[in-house]
Protein backbone atom coordinates (compact mmCIF):
# COMPACT_ATOMS: atom_id res chain seq x y z
CA UNK A 1 0.00 0.00 0.00
CA UNK A 2 0.97 3.61 -0.45
CA UNK A 3 1.19 5.86 2.59
CA UNK A 4 0.86 9.59 2.03
CA UNK A 5 1.87 11.65 5.01
CA UNK A 6 2.56 14.91 3.18
CA UNK A 7 0.47 16.20 0.33
CA UNK A 8 2.82 18.88 -0.90
CA UNK A 9 6.55 18.36 -1.28
CA UNK A 10 7.61 21.45 -3.27
CA UNK A 11 9.46 19.02 -5.56
CA UNK A 12 7.50 20.18 -8.59
CA UNK A 13 7.80 23.89 -8.04
CA UNK A 14 10.31 24.24 -10.88
CA UNK A 15 8.25 22.32 -13.44
CA UNK A 16 9.66 18.85 -12.88
CA UNK A 17 8.18 15.70 -11.35
CA UNK A 18 9.47 12.29 -10.29
CA UNK A 19 8.65 9.10 -12.14
CA UNK A 20 8.06 5.82 -10.34
CA UNK A 21 11.74 4.94 -10.64
CA UNK A 22 12.84 8.24 -9.09
CA UNK A 23 13.96 9.86 -12.36
CA UNK A 24 13.13 13.56 -12.65
CA UNK A 25 11.41 14.73 -15.85
CA UNK A 26 9.62 17.88 -17.01
CA UNK A 27 5.93 17.96 -16.12
CA UNK A 28 5.17 18.36 -19.82
CA UNK A 29 6.96 15.08 -20.74
CA UNK A 30 4.93 12.69 -22.87
CA UNK A 31 4.96 10.00 -20.18
CA UNK A 32 3.56 12.45 -17.61
CA UNK A 33 0.91 13.63 -20.09
CA UNK A 34 -0.09 9.99 -20.70
CA UNK A 35 -0.56 9.01 -17.07
CA UNK A 36 -2.06 12.42 -16.28
CA UNK A 37 -4.72 11.80 -18.90
CA UNK A 38 -5.38 8.36 -17.40
CA UNK A 39 -5.97 10.19 -14.11
CA UNK A 40 -8.36 12.54 -15.91
CA UNK A 41 -10.23 9.50 -17.26
CA UNK A 42 -10.53 8.23 -13.70
CA UNK A 43 -12.03 11.52 -12.54
CA UNK A 44 -14.60 11.49 -15.35
CA UNK A 45 -15.58 7.93 -14.39
CA UNK A 46 -16.01 9.10 -10.81
CA UNK A 47 -18.66 11.56 -11.99
CA UNK A 48 -20.42 8.86 -14.03
CA UNK A 49 -20.56 6.63 -10.95
CA UNK A 50 -22.76 9.20 -9.21
CA UNK A 51 -25.49 8.36 -11.76
CA UNK A 52 -24.91 4.62 -12.20
CA UNK A 53 -26.93 1.67 -10.93
CA UNK A 54 -25.24 -0.65 -8.38
CA UNK A 55 -24.01 -3.17 -10.98
CA UNK A 56 -22.50 -0.47 -13.19
CA UNK A 57 -21.06 1.28 -10.14
CA UNK A 58 -19.27 -1.94 -9.13
CA UNK A 59 -17.79 -2.36 -12.62
CA UNK A 60 -16.68 1.26 -12.66
CA UNK A 61 -15.14 0.89 -9.20
CA UNK A 62 -12.97 -1.98 -10.49
CA UNK A 63 -12.03 0.14 -13.49
CA UNK A 64 -11.04 3.08 -11.31
CA UNK A 65 -8.73 0.83 -9.32
CA UNK A 66 -7.31 -0.55 -12.59
CA UNK A 67 -6.65 3.00 -13.75
CA UNK A 68 -4.47 3.59 -10.70
CA UNK A 69 -2.62 0.38 -11.62
CA UNK A 70 -2.27 1.76 -15.14
CA UNK A 71 -0.95 5.06 -13.82
CA UNK A 72 1.63 3.17 -11.74
CA UNK A 73 2.55 1.15 -14.83
CA UNK A 74 2.98 4.22 -17.02
CA UNK A 75 4.91 6.27 -14.45
CA UNK A 76 7.59 3.59 -14.12
CA UNK A 77 9.64 3.17 -17.29
CA UNK A 78 10.21 -0.43 -18.41
CA UNK A 79 13.94 0.13 -18.59
CA UNK A 80 14.17 2.29 -15.48
CA UNK A 81 15.65 1.47 -12.11
CA UNK A 82 12.45 -0.18 -10.81
CA UNK A 83 11.10 -1.36 -14.17
CA UNK A 84 11.39 -5.09 -13.51
CA UNK A 85 9.47 -4.95 -10.22
CA UNK A 86 6.89 -2.31 -11.21
CA UNK A 87 3.15 -2.86 -11.04
CA UNK A 88 1.93 -3.53 -14.58
CA UNK A 89 -1.51 -3.86 -16.16
CA UNK A 90 -2.09 -7.56 -16.87
CA UNK A 91 -3.84 -9.50 -19.61
CA UNK A 92 -6.37 -10.63 -16.98
CA UNK A 93 -7.51 -7.04 -16.46
CA UNK A 94 -8.03 -6.61 -20.22
CA UNK A 95 -9.88 -9.94 -20.38
CA UNK A 96 -12.23 -8.89 -17.55
CA UNK A 97 -13.21 -5.83 -19.58
CA UNK A 98 -13.84 -8.04 -22.61
CA UNK A 99 -16.08 -10.40 -20.61
CA UNK A 100 -18.08 -7.48 -19.24
CA UNK A 101 -18.43 -5.92 -22.71
CA UNK A 102 -19.64 -9.21 -24.19
CA UNK A 103 -22.17 -9.77 -21.38
CA UNK A 104 -23.60 -6.24 -21.67
CA UNK A 105 -23.63 -6.23 -25.45
CA UNK A 106 -25.79 -9.39 -25.57
CA UNK A 107 -28.64 -7.34 -24.06
CA UNK A 108 -28.40 -4.48 -26.59
CA UNK A 109 -30.09 -4.12 -29.95
CA UNK A 110 -27.68 -3.64 -32.87
CA UNK A 111 -27.01 -0.02 -33.81
CA UNK A 112 -28.35 1.56 -37.01
CA UNK A 113 -26.31 4.75 -36.57
CA UNK A 114 -23.61 6.32 -34.43
CA UNK A 115 -24.61 7.26 -30.88
CA UNK A 116 -24.44 10.90 -29.79
CA UNK A 117 -23.42 11.55 -26.18
CA UNK A 118 -26.58 11.86 -24.11
CA UNK A 119 -29.72 10.06 -23.14
CA UNK A 120 -29.21 9.64 -19.41
CA UNK A 121 -26.78 11.55 -17.21
CA UNK A 122 -24.80 8.35 -16.61
CA UNK A 123 -24.46 7.69 -20.34
CA UNK A 124 -23.45 11.27 -21.09
CA UNK A 125 -20.71 11.17 -18.46
CA UNK A 126 -19.55 7.77 -19.71
CA UNK A 127 -19.24 9.23 -23.22
CA UNK A 128 -17.12 12.03 -21.75
CA UNK A 129 -14.96 9.45 -19.97
CA UNK A 130 -14.73 7.47 -23.23
CA UNK A 131 -13.38 10.47 -25.14
CA UNK A 132 -10.82 11.20 -22.43
CA UNK A 133 -9.84 7.51 -22.56
CA UNK A 134 -9.30 7.81 -26.32
CA UNK A 135 -7.02 10.81 -25.73
CA UNK A 136 -5.07 8.80 -23.14
CA UNK A 137 -4.83 5.96 -25.64
CA UNK A 138 -3.39 8.30 -28.29
CA UNK A 139 -0.78 9.57 -25.83
CA UNK A 140 0.16 6.06 -24.69
CA UNK A 141 0.40 4.97 -28.33
CA UNK A 142 2.75 7.88 -29.01
CA UNK A 143 4.78 6.97 -25.92
CA UNK A 144 4.97 3.32 -27.07
CA UNK A 145 6.42 4.50 -30.38
CA UNK A 146 9.17 6.37 -28.52
CA UNK A 147 10.19 3.88 -25.83
CA UNK A 148 9.46 0.38 -24.49
CA UNK A 149 6.06 0.05 -22.88
CA UNK A 150 3.84 -2.67 -21.44
CA UNK A 151 1.65 -3.61 -24.42
CA UNK A 152 -1.23 -4.53 -22.07
CA UNK A 153 -1.47 -0.86 -21.04
CA UNK A 154 -2.41 0.16 -24.57
CA UNK A 155 -4.78 -2.79 -24.94
CA UNK A 156 -6.47 -1.88 -21.65
CA UNK A 157 -7.22 1.66 -22.82
CA UNK A 158 -8.54 0.39 -26.14
CA UNK A 159 -10.93 -2.02 -24.41
CA UNK A 160 -11.88 0.56 -21.80
CA UNK A 161 -13.21 3.00 -24.38
CA UNK A 162 -15.35 0.19 -25.83
CA UNK A 163 -16.50 -0.79 -22.33
CA UNK A 164 -17.56 2.76 -21.50
CA UNK A 165 -19.47 3.00 -24.79
CA UNK A 166 -21.36 -0.27 -24.22
CA UNK A 167 -22.01 0.53 -20.56
CA UNK A 168 -23.38 3.92 -21.58
CA UNK A 169 -25.81 2.18 -23.93
CA UNK A 170 -26.83 -0.22 -21.15
CA UNK A 171 -27.46 2.71 -18.82
CA UNK A 172 -29.60 4.28 -21.57
CA UNK A 173 -32.27 1.64 -20.96
CA UNK A 174 -30.32 -0.95 -22.96
CA UNK A 175 -30.09 1.45 -25.88
CA UNK A 176 -33.74 2.56 -25.90
CA UNK A 177 -32.71 6.08 -24.82
CA UNK A 178 -29.66 6.30 -27.09
CA UNK A 179 -29.52 9.54 -29.08
CA UNK A 180 -28.67 8.53 -32.64
CA UNK A 181 -26.86 10.59 -35.24
CA UNK A 182 -29.06 11.48 -38.21
CA UNK A 183 -26.62 12.40 -40.99
CA UNK A 184 -27.56 15.70 -42.67
CA UNK A 185 -30.72 16.10 -40.57
CA UNK A 186 -30.17 19.82 -40.00
CA UNK A 187 -29.31 20.96 -43.53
Amino acid sequence: MVRLTRIYTRGGDKGETSLGDGARVPKHALRVAAYGTVDETNAAIGIARLHADPEADAMLGHIQNDLFDLGADLCTPEEGRRGASALRISAAQVERLEREIDAMNKQLAPLDSFVLPGGSAAAAYLHLARTVTRRAERLVSELAAAEPLNFEALKYLNRLSDHLFVLGRRLNDNGARDVLWRPGANR
